[in-house]
């Protein structure tokens, strides 16, 4: 702390160092909460700012990470068994330790986290040397949720291509952290899943062994219903703690539902959002159900694919989700319907929660518009 106090008088306005100010700020308020703070008579100050927001996201997302991590070297393992004659299937018990998965797991998701980390670090100081504008904290958390969108086998040199596209494209032509009206690693999934689909979708890009290759679960309930997934041992249970193929940070509800509390508790999610999202995935379902009993229900595609992080980190993002209480209500049920009406009807597009969740994000402003000029508008009628 006072060495970074020391040197701050050279990164100021008119210091040897002023050029690189953002570049100082960046590990500063990285390190620290900022020491300036407002003090006008017009401004609401509380507890919260941008960084504790963040910090709280982090800690939220901490589940998934572990998941992302045990589950990644847990597959590989399993893999292993099975080629090797092992008895191993799929479940919590496996030959090898938590430890030994951890590490295995660490060795794919670390590197991911690490080349999108620095890849956003470059681009954010970048951006704030060309606006002489402080960096915003927040980085590490969109570096995070896109490595926990990825898949175990993704080559680096696209993280560093798709974590470029979503923040520059994503955020920092808008201006910025609060700026931008998508979310940035949703962006940086969308140029994957565009640019590069078969590191995102192919059948080889769920399990780190060579000469290995196998659909999604969600894929194989989808076109073969769920008898095919009862023929491999994946029941629900496994799907719902997450010890089955994916990206690396989705598979598992049970991390995802640890990180909606802690967000819910904390009031840094909207309740909302998560509820609509919910009604919207049970009502059309159901609905589905009545007219094909084989169909999957709300309990299975809760638990299969990206549905239950997207519900609980992606559709809540500030920046890009609806602001207005109906428009929260309207935004989450138009994502939870149209996820389950994607998934049953375009089979070429299983993994849809990401891209409906964007869809959600481009519609989000117009929902809030139309709802404020109907409020508005009621208002004026009430004093004619």
């Amino acid at each position: 702390m006072k060495l970074l106090e020391d040197l701050k008088p050279d990164f100021d306005k008119g210091g040897k160092w002023e050029k690189y100010a953002a570049v100082y700020d960046a590990i500063d308020t990285t390190l620290y909460s900022p020491a300036s703070v407002t003090s006008g008579p017009v401004h609401v100050r509380d507890s919260i700012n941008h960084k504790r927001v963040m910090s709280i996201l982090m800690l939220a997302l901490l589940p998934c990470i572990m998941m992302a991590m045990w589950n990644s070297g847990y597959q590989i393992n399993l893999t292993l068994a099975q080629m090797a004659g092992g008895a191993a299937q799929p479940g919590l018990s496996n030959h090898t330790s938590l430890v030994a998965n951890l590490l295995k797991g660490a060795g794919l998701f670390l590197p991911v986290l690490l080349v999108s980390l620095i890849t956003q670090a470059i681009w954010v100081t970048v951006f704030a040397a060309m606006r002489k504008k402080n960096i915003d904290a927040g980085f590490l958390v969109t570096a995070t949720l896109i490595a926990l969108l990825m898949p175990p086998t993704v080559p680096l040199w696209q993280v560093v291509l798709a974590t470029s596209f979503g923040v520059v494209i994503g955020r920092e032509i808008y201006g910025g952290i609060g700026m931008n009206f998508l979310n940035p690693a949703l962006v940086a999934w969308g140029f994957m899943y565009l640019a590069y689909p078969s590191s995102l979708t192919g059948e080889t890009a769920w399990t780190a062994v060579d000469g290995y290759s196998g659909a999604t679960p969600l894929t194989m309930a989808l076109n073969n219903g769920l008898p095919a997934l009862s023929e491999l041992g994946i029941s629900w249970k496994a799907a719902f703690l997450g010890t089955i193929p994916g990206t690396m940070g989705e598979t598992s509800a049970l991390a995802c539902l640890i990180g909606a509390a802690i967000l819910l508790v904390s009031g840094i999610a909207s309740w909302r959002i998560m509820a609509s999202i919910l009604v919207g995935v049970t009502a059309v379902s159901s609905l589905l159900c009545m007219f094909n009993p084989a169909a999957l229900n709300p309990a299975w595609h809760l638990v299969l694919g990206g549905l239950a992080f997207g519900l609980v980190f992606l559709a809540t993002d500030h920046s890009s989700a609806a602001m207005t209480g109906l428009g929260q209500w309207i935004y989450g049920f138009m994502i939870g319907a149209l996820v389950v009406v994607v998934r049953v009807f375009n089979p070429m597009m299983p993994e849809s929660a990401a891209l409906v969740i964007l869809f959600g994000n481009v519609c989000a402003p117009l929902i809030d518009r139309l709802i404020v000029n109907a409020h508005i508008k009621k208002r004026k009628l009430r004093h004619v």
